[in-house]
């Protein structure tokens, strides 16, 4: 039931990225281009989805000690700002602002074809394999 519900999940997070167009990265690079050709529309994207995540946590909290399809809620506890979440925060930002595409969006546009898509998620690969080693690196 689990891998059922996480299917069902991943389908609606990759149908809604879609249709906001997260998946096209002119589209994103465009939002982005605040002194050019800027579209604020992705503005719209992202509330929404913090608005609805924001009142489903909240509800969940008040209202469940455990998840509906799973042991127990993973909280983060540290609330340190260090040097890996800063680097972290840059590159992902840097990938983001150069090629206007994340990971969800990237996984999700697999099927597009792009042959430039494959290429962004065989490189987000082999950064997620070496990520310890860098970690190891700046620590």
């Amino acid at each position: 039931m689990q891998l059922f519900i996480a299917l069902i999940a991943g389908l609606l997070f990759g149908a809604g990225l879609t249709v906001s167009q997260m998946v096209n990265p002119d589209k994103v690079l465009n939002f982005l281009d605040i002194t050019g050709q800027w579209d604020p529309s992705l503005i719209l994207v992202m509330g929404g989805a913090l608005v609805v995540f924001g009142l489903g946590y909240q509800f969940l909290v008040k209202t469940r000690s455990t998840p509906v399809f799973g042991g127990e809620f993973f909280i983060p506890v540290n609330k340190v700002i260090d040097k890996p979440l800063v680097l972290g925060a840059v590159l992902f930002g840097l990938g983001w602002g150069l090629v206007g595409i994340c990971p969800g969006p990237a996984v999700a546009n697999l099927l597009s074809g792009n042959i430039k898509i494959f290429g962004f998620v065989v490189a987000m690969l082999a950064g997620m394999q070496f990520s310890g080693t860098i970690d190891r690196l700046i620590k």
